[in-house]
């Protein structure tokens, strides 16, 4: 199975454990990825305030650029993934912004007819490679390590393309799959506080800390979660939820590493050591 991989701005930058993950586990799955050529930021969610048709046109130069290649495109970003998905519903909605952006990208020698298929790793290891598939290449189970598994806001809603909106499972499978004990908690699709913790942080923080708390007073070890933003927040912010609120200290992992772990590949290649929290004592506990 090959794909086209679109990064986006956040795994090269702080999400980097998440791309060195995600690269790892498709590799050692026999899984050809290749990193889409010349790609763009996707605008993320905030640009569609400021230049809705220009928002679109920035999306779609991406999705032009992989059409050529007839091949699914994986966004892992849940920003990146959300942005793409809302320009394909809206180029193919509203025919008056497709014939703008599609006049755009062709001044730049682009074309795009809406036949790419925008993927989520988390599906493509679900749906196309299946759990029974996933189960052979486990080699140290972790069992007895409790995940809490965080879905946030920006994957299943408002396209639920391969999950539940309102009580999603796919990667509750995977936690299974690895052997892990997956924590059952009704906040897994709530907002962890997004940008709000850089825009207006007594919010953003409280968000965040609601999140983390509860997380560990269902007995969670970790949360495992499938976006770079919601990472972030969740293990960046620790301390300062800590000086405003109290110390929770619980480490947030991809789901991409506690899949490799369970697979046996090195901790230097799955990025472990890079949170900010450290994950050690959680997976020296299990």
């Amino acid at each position: 199975m090959k794909y086209l991989y679109f990064p986006g701005c956040s795994l090269k930058g702080t999400g980097r454990a998440y791309e060195e993950s995600f690269l790892a586990v498709f590799k050692a799955l026999g899984l050809e990825v290749r990193e889409l050529e010349d790609w763009n930021c996707c605008g993320a969610t905030a640009y569609m305030s400021v230049d809705e048709t220009k928002s679109y046109a920035l999306a779609g130069r991406n999705l032009a650029i992989a059409e050529r290649e007839d091949l699914d495109v994986i966004a892992p970003c849940s920003a990146c993934y959300l942005v793409l998905n809302k320009t394909q519903h809206g180029l193919k909605d509203n025919p008056e912004l497709r014939r703008k952006v599609v006049n755009a990208l062709k001044s730049a020698g682009l074309d795009y007819k809406g036949k790419v298929r925008v993927r989520h790793p988390l599906d493509v290891l679900i749906n196309d490679v299946g759990v029974e598939k996933l189960a052979k290449f486990i080699k140290n189970p972790l069992k007895g390590l409790k995940i809490a598994p965080y879905y946030g806001c920006q994957v299943v809603r408002p396209y639920s393309t391969f999950d539940d909106q309102y009580n999603p499972v796919t990667m509750d499978k995977l936690i299974e799959a690895v052997g892990a004990e997956c924590v059952s908690w009704p906040l897994k699709t709530r907002c962890c506080g997004g940008s709000l913790t850089g825009t207006l942080p007594e919010v953003g923080l409280k968000l965040a800390y609601i999140l983390v708390k509860e997380a560990k007073k269902r007995g969670a070890a970790a949360v495992v979660t499938l976006c770079p933003l919601c990472q972030f927040n969740l293990d960046g912010y620790q301390d300062q939820i800590a000086r405003k609120f109290e110390r929770v200290d619980i480490p947030t992992l991809y789901f991409t590493q506690i899949l490799g772990l369970a697979m046996g590949l090195p901790e230097s290649e799955l990025g472990i050591k890079r949170g900010i929290i450290s994950a050690q004592a959680a997976l020296a506990g299990r």
